[in-house]
């Protein structure tokens, strides 16, 4: 309901034309790999493949698409993540519907839309997980075993229990359920 929303209140622009909706992050590269848009509104939080992922993949496979964060999580990690993974927008969701299509155009004429109360934040509260370390907390949040983790992701089980070890201090949790917590909180996980 909300992307079909979005969909309609941008159709509603002279100079912008909604091409493609996707259901999830997976469609969504799909769609992007067809149709080549010049801008991809997403969010970050999406089955399949969240929205810094898909960034993420654009980035890599160096496709000319700008890639717009549209969230309602107004989080400093997220938004550095999202930088990180090439995003030229990360706007949140409770922003005035002009704003949203005065950043579309903005952002395809080249520039950087970030919202600037969140960008501000961001660079006061850096992340300290490495990104090993973030992916086994994933999986420990998920409340998957130590061997469970070892196995998918080709390690030890010392090795994954260093990880956490390492990611519950860094955090300063006394154990893995709330080092997951507290990394999901401020949009590092």
């Amino acid at each position: 309901m909300v992307r079909g929303a979005l969909a309609a209140l941008l159709e509603t622009e002279n100079d912008i034309e909604v091409i493609a909706q996707a259901q999830d992050g997976k469609e969504a590269l799909d769609l992007v790999l067809t149709h080549r848009p010049e801008v991809l509104l997403t969010d970050i939080e999406m089955p399949e493949v969240t929205g810094i992922e898909l960034a993420a993949e654009i980035q890599r496979r160096k496709l000319h698409v700008r890639v717009v964060i549209l969230t309602t999580f107004a989080r400093a990690g997220y938004l550095r993540r999202a930088l990180e993974a090439g995003v030229s927008g990360y706007l949140l969701k409770d922003a005035p519907a002009a704003t949203l299509a005065d950043a579309i155009r903005r952002i395809r004429a080249g520039g950087r839309v970030i919202d600037p109360e969140l960008a501000a934040e961001a660079w006061s509260d850096a992340d300290p997980l490495t990104d090993r370390e973030r992916q086994v907390l994933r999986h420990a949040a998920e409340g998957t075993a130590s061997a469970e983790i070892a196995a998918r992701l080709n390690l030890s089980e010392g090795t994954v229990r260093n990880y956490l070890s390492e990611a519950i201090a860094k955090l300063g949790a006394a154990n893995r359920v709330e080092a997951a917590r507290i990394a999901r909180q401020k949009g590092w996980l």
